[in-house]
Formats: structure tokens, sequence, C-alpha cells
């Protein structure tokens, strides 16, 4: 059973034209967290940008560096050509050294039509960190406040943190019963990652009806772990299929990595910053390698993964210097591990196929 079969799975212009239709905005949001609920209580609908691969990228190199990765130098080439014309505002988390270069760049620089929003995270999910990030929560409400012309309530706000909740728990399962649902992991992919741009009560509907048709049956495979940034060339997936392969989980920066708990606090600033520090364990966050490498330990014993592939963009510093650590501690721990990296711009090289392919003959 494919994606194709099961569901319908909008287009993003799509999605993005009915709902400016309606009255609403559209956010472009680079990675990788932010608060969606406080984007969808204003009637903006946030957009994610990963990139996207197939632009002119010698918009973005003429202003960026060389070594800055792809994600990067493509939104910026994207926001140039016009491709994010339809957005009223963007925001770029300061994810890691390139993104906040990109906010600068647009903020003062190249600033384009829309207005430009920076968002901070806290490094580390200290009690000061959650304190930290509710204020700003809190100040990212009053500049949407002036672009949008509305004040949402708190009750409006929590309103939407539970519709995201309710989505975020469907995420949850669909990720852990993924093994029983019939998707190849191409189209598995495509449909998580409507996250990125359906409502939450979208999603939810999706979401829903893959249960409710009770897709089940049990995959074939070799299991094995992705972790990286984005899927991105998503032929990658189609490969991994092709050489009798499955992915059983993720630590996709796009997907694994936001699975977002439940919130407790009251307050509707306090309870997005406790989802968002609760998450899996990241390096944009600021932890600690041991706890991705536990992180990892727990998903391969929970899913009997018989080797992890760290599928990295390239000059992605970030993930490059959690990297070795990883593969050693996983290797100490028996775990096979390959690194592949490529340019989201260019598709799955021979040479990266030739290495997955030897990878899987290793762990078969």
């Amino acid at each position: 059973m494919t994606a194709e079969n099961a569901v319908l799975i909008p287009r993003r212009s799509e999605v993005a034209s009915a709902f400016k239709q309606q009255g609403g905005l559209v956010a472009a949001v680079l990675p990788i967290h932010y608060p969606r609920a406080l984007l969808l209580a204003f009637n903006i609908l946030p957009m994610e940008v990963w990139g996207p691969p197939r632009v002119d990228v010698s918009l973005g190199s003429a202003h960026l560096q060389p070594y800055v990765c792809s994600v990067v130098r493509n939104a910026l080439s994207f926001i140039l050509g016009g491709g994010l014309d339809v957005a009223d505002l963007i925001m770029v988390p300061h994810a890691c050294d390139s993104l906040q270069g990109l906010g600068s760049i647009l903020l003062d620089f190249l600033p384009p039509k829309q207005p430009v929003i920076p968002f901070y995270l806290p490094r580390g999910g200290s009690q000061q960190g959650e304190v930290f990030f509710a204020e700003e929560l809190r100040f990212l409400y009053q500049r949407l406040e002036e672009i949008a012309g509305i004040s949402p309530s708190n009750e409006t706000i929590m309103k939407s943190i539970q519709w995201e909740e309710v989505a975020d728990e469907l995420l949850a399962r669909l990720h852990k019963q993924r093994g029983r649902l019939q998707f190849k992991d191409h189209d598995f992919y495509r449909l998580i990652r409507t996250r990125e741009y359906l409502p939450a009560e979208d999603f939810i509907d999706i979401a829903q009806s893959i249960f409710d048709a009770d897709y089940e049956g049990q995959q074939e495979g070799i299991p094995i772990i992705l972790s990286g940034i984005v899927p991105e060339p998503m032929g990658l997936l189609k490969t991994i299929s092709e050489f009798g392969a499955r992915v059983v989980a993720d630590d996709l920066a796009c997907c694994g990595r936001r699975l977002y708990p439940a919130g407790r606090s009251e307050d509707p600033f306090f309870r997005m910053a406790e989802r968002i520090l609760g998450g899996p364990p990241d390096w944009c966050r600021g932890s600690p390698i041991q706890d991705r490498l536990d992180h990892l330990h727990r998903m391969i014993d929970a899913t009997d993964a018989r080797g992890v592939i760290f599928y990295n963009v390239k000059f992605c510093e970030p993930e490059l210097f959690d990297l070795p650590d990883l593969r050693q501690g996983l290797g100490d721990l028996g775990v096979p591990t390959v690194s592949i990296e490529v340019d989201i711009s260019d598709p799955l090289s021979s040479q990266a196929t030739t290495r997955i392919e030897a990878f899987f003959e290793m762990i078969r």
C-alpha cells in the first residue's frame, strides 16, 4: 500500500493558497524548532523551508561563503528568486551559525519585502532556559501582533496548543507503528512531512484516516535507523527500499527530533516552551552528545535496528561536530554505521549508492 493509494497528500502551494483565500497569513519558517501553535493562534500558517532542493543556487551563492550548507544557501536562493513571495513574513530560528548568518543577511543586507523575525532558542533544558524561552515567546507574540493586527487571548493560544498536541500524538503514533502500515519509506516520509505545512486539524484528519483504514501488515527488509537533518534528496529512501532495507526509526531534524511531548503548564507560553525543550536530544538546543547517543541506543533496542545511516548535509558543522563521537559510541556498542554526505540540490551520487549497498551487505 502506497501513500498515494491511502490518502491524497495536498501540495504546499495549494495549502498556502487556500489558507490565504480564507483570510489567513503565511509564514515561511526556516529550521528547526519554532512555536507552531503561536503562529496558528494568530491565523498564520507556518510553511517550513528545508532548502528546498530545486532552485537556482547561484542566487544565494553570490552572497554566501562556499562552505555554507545547502539548506541555508538554497533558502536564500529561493527567497531571492521569488519562491517565497506567497509568504507574509519570514521566521529564522537561530538553530546554528549558518542560520543566524542568514537572519543577519535578510535583516541588514538583502531585506525581502516581508518582515523578517529572528527567533532564539535556549541552549540546555534547565529551568532558567524554560523561563528565557517563555519570555522569547512573549516577545514573539508582540511582533506577530504588529504584523497580524490581532491579539489572541491566552485561551485562544491554549486551544491552538491543544490541537498541536493531538497532531503530535498522532505523528508519534505514525512513527511508532510505521512497520505495520505497509508504506514504502518514500511514501511514509511524504506523509509525515505534511506536518511541515498543514494546519493541525488537517494533519489530524489525514493521520486519523490512516489508522481508521487499518492499513496493517508486517514490513519486510533490513531494519535501519536514519539520522541527519532532512531526507533530501528523497531518492535515498527509494534506494534503501531497492536494496531490501527499511527505515524503522529516525533521528532526523525535520522528523524524529520534533516528536514533542504534551505540555503540563496552564500558562500557554510556558507550555509551548516546555514542549519544545522536552523533545528528543538535539545539538541546536545544546543537548550533550551522550544524550544523543543514549537516544539512538534506545531506538535501536526498541526496533532491533541492525545499523545507522548518518545522512548529513555537506558543511553542516553541528552535525559533523557530533558525528565522530556518535559513531564511536555506537561502534563500542557493536552497532555498525555509515556516513553519507550530500548537497540537497544534487541527486544521490553513484558513490553514495555504492556505499549504502556495501553497508547493507555488511549488516544483512
